[in-house]
Order: structure tokens, then C-alpha cells, then sequence
């Protein structure tokens, strides 16, 4: 079957996430600090690269990408480790892995809990949080996600005088907006995550074509937010970074 514009294959969607976390340029090259993403879905591989490795080895990079077989998710593909050896090669040094999986957010979702989420379109919700900011927000990042900034749209669950879980915005584009997922310890396991990821796809159902929730490997927990709103897995994104 053919696909049509209205429904991408998982490593189109996998790209277009790409280019939602982070910012590339003209050319599609990454910002850094990542020097290569690789993107692994069921149908094929794909690859972004810094801006700042050349563009001889960035070619290079791209072409063994672009032959590469899909692997099992959670398992590294094969490409992998060729790749690695190249960027080691051009500057030798302590280069980190790091992976996840990534999944695509279809609203409408709806995940209940006893509880209220507080939602942006709504002014008297902010007045509600905003004096309790949780310890991991920067007071300037607070009151710019309150008031409509960086961040917004934003779901969240309050109980008493803290906030008990946080969807927002972390970053957005044309193509797409990525969820970004916060409980407190004291809070979890009670269904807030999910509730929270479900109100905020339903803000951005109207106007964003593409949603996304991804995790890191080891972040289990994230991950049963995706299983129990039923989020469609597109793949994993495979991450090499040298430290400075």
C-alpha cells in the first residue's frame, strides 16, 4: 500500500522529530552537542550530523546510514559502531552513547484520574500554580511558561500547595511538538503523567500536526506512560556525543 501524505511511515515521522528536538540549519545539520542521531525505525535507517564534522566524513556517515538494516528496538543497529569508529578516528576522545525509544502522540486521548489537570488555555489555572513552582523550574522559566512562553501549551496537577505533575512544550515547530513529562517523587504511580500527556495533546490537537513523547533506554517509568495512554512506538533514536 502506498502511503499518502496524511499518513508518513515511522521513519519520516522519526525525522520530522528529529527536527523538532532539535534545531538544524539549512543544510538539516544538527546544532550539537550530539555529533550523530541515528534514527532507527521498523522501515529503514536514517541519520542527522552535527554541523560541525566535515562534510567529507558527514557524507560518509550519511552513505552508511542510508544501507543500514533496521534492528530489534532497544538493541543498537549494526551501523552503529562503524560510525562510532569513523567520528573516533576524526577526533579521538570520550565519546557517549545514549538511546531511547519515541512514540506518536494521537489525540483524541483521555486517561482519568480523581483529580483536576490544570490546562493554559484556561488564566485562572496559572493563577493556581503560580506560586508553588516545584524546585526544578527556574523562577524566570516559571513565569514564562505561566505566561504563555517557552514551554506553553501546558497541562499540570496540583495538590495542596505543590505541583504534582507537568506536561509542556519543550520545544515546537511547524512540523510538530514534542511532550515534555515531570512528576514528583511523592506523586507517582497514581496515573498523573498520563493524565497531564493526554489534556496537552488534546490542546494541540487542533493546530500541530505531529505529537511526540520520547524517553531515554533506562527511564521505565516514562515509558509505561506511553503504554498505558497506548502510544504507537516509531522507533528509537540512537545519540553519539563527544565530551568536551
Amino acid at each position: 500500500m502506498s502511503r499518502t501524505a496524511s499518513s508518513p511511515g515511522d521513519l519520516e515521522l522519526l525525522d520530522t522529530e528529529t527536527r523538532v528536538l532539535w534545531d538544524v540549519d539549512a543544510r538539516g545539520r544538527l546544532p550539537g552537542p550530539e555529533a550523530l542521531v541515528i534514527a532507527v525505525a521498523p522501515d529503514g535507517v536514517g541519520a542527522t550530523v552535527a554541523a560541525t564534522v566535515p562534510d567529507d566524513l558527514a557524507a560518509r556517515l550519511l552513505d552508511l546510514t542510508a544501507y543500514a538494516t533496521p534492528s530489534h528496538p532497544g538493541r543498537p543497529p549494526a551501523v552503529l559502531e562503524p560510525c562510532r569508529a569513523l567520528l573516533e578516528q576524526a577526533a579521538p576522545g570520550d565519546w557517549t552513547l545514549s538511546a531511547g525509544p519515541s512514540y506518536l502522540v494521537r489525540p483524541p486521548l483521555r486517561f482519568d484520574v480523581s483529580v483536576a489537570v490544570l490546562r493554559s488555555d484556561r488564566p485562572a489555572d496559572a493563577g493556581r500554580v503560580r506560586a508553588i513552582r516545584p524546585g526544578n523550574w527556574e523562577p524566570d522559566e516559571w513565569e514564562e511558561l505561566l505566561d504563555g512562553g517557552h514551554g506553553a501549551p501546558w497541562t499540570m496537577i496540583a495538590d495542596g500547595d505543590r505541583v504534582a505533575s507537568i506536561c509542556h512544550t519543550p520545544r515546537r515547530t511547524r512540523a510538530g511538538a514534542e511532550a515534555g513529562t515531570w512528576t514528583d517523587p511523592a506523586f507517582r504511580g497514581r496515573g498523573y503523567a498520563a493524565a497531564t500527556t493526554a489534556a496537552w495533546a488534546d490542546l494541540l490537537s487542533a493546530d500541530c500536526p505531529h505529537l511526540f513523547y520520547s524517553t531515554s533506554a533506562d527511564n521505565l517509568s516514562s515509558q509505561r506512560v506511553a503504554g498505558r495512554l497506548g502510544l504507537r512506538a516509531i522507533g528509537w533514536l540512537w545519540k553519539l556525543t563527544r565530551k568536551s
